[in-house]
């Protein structure tokens, strides 16, 4: 058993010599342990300075943790300036000359339409708008009966809002089937609202999209419907910057709107 046990031992720690074919294998003398005593003692072997190895190995670790610790600290610098960096950024915001406010009104028949109209959230700079605005759904995505309202804080999408009782709107319908252009139209109608695009900007008191079954209905409200400069101010410029020359946009007074029966209402000015 002791025998095996060696040459498990050897097989695993030493690797054999191949040997070449027809040449004698070296023959190795055994030396008895008294001999191998003898011959150590008149050949002393050099002994190794372990202590000059550790000690030399020693200033090499200092270096290494010593540039390890500069890196970290580096690092760590770094992180703490991005930190502050990307704080700042967050915090810096591009302030909108009025702060606005989002409503939505989804269309229920057991509730009255004042129940049915929500306030959503205010828009107070460039970078709430544009975050508010990858987060909502765009009107062609809405359902039937419902409506988005973007007005000046304070003033509610109704006729009977006392900033609204006597002005108008400028309205204009889009088909069905255009949804990217109802899109289109209805986000640089905002932008222009929210950017004082207008030399009358501050005539405007908002904007509606109206989500029905034949057709839907953009319209700019203002607040004075017999400033006609105004009026016709906005627009004009609705009509060109919102490339709408093959629409109509009709003029309408609230007064009108909230007098009329079965009736459409009549049109003040027709561009």
């Amino acid at each position: 058993m002791a025998t095996a046990q060696v040459q498990n031992f050897e097989s695993a720690v030493f690797e054999p010599k191949m040997l070449v074919e027809g040449q004698p294998k070296e023959f190795v003398p055994e030396i008895h342990p008294e001999q191998q005593q003898q011959q150590q003692q008149q050949n002393p072997q050099p002994q190794q300075n372990c202590h000059n190895e550790v000690s030399q190995m020693v200033p090499e670790q200092n270096i290494e943790s010593e540039q390890e610790q500069e890196q970290y600290d580096d690092q760590e610098e770094y992180d703490d300036n991005l930190d502050e960096i990307v704080y700042e950024v967050i915090e810096y915001k591009h302030p909108l000359e009025d702060m606005w406010t989002l409503w939505y009104l989804e269309n229920d028949r057991t509730k009255h339409w004042k129940d049915m109209l929500n306030e959503i959230t205010q828009i107070d700079s460039v970078e709430t708008f544009w975050s508010l605005y990858y987060t909502i759904k765009t009107p062609s995505e809405l359902k039937i009966g419902c409506d988005y309202s973007v007005f000046k804080k304070g003033i509610k999408p109704m006729w009977e809002d006392e900033a609204n009782i006597k002005g108008g709107r400028w309205l204009v319908t889009v088909g069905k089937s255009a949804k990217l252009e109802l899109d289109r139209i209805w986000l640089d109608i905002i932008l222009m609202m929210v950017g004082q695009t207008f030399d009358y900007s501050s005539e405007i008191c908002g904007a509606v999209i109206n989500i029905r079954a034949k057709s839907n209905k953009m319209s700019v409200w203002t607040a004075n419907g017999t400033n006609e400069m105004a009026i016709l101010e906005i627009g004009q410029k609705l009509k060109m910057l919102l490339h709408l020359q093959s629409h109509n946009l009709q003029y309408q007074l609230h007064s009108d709107a909230m007098c009329k029966i079965n009736s459409g209402v009549k049109s003040v000015y027709t561009l």
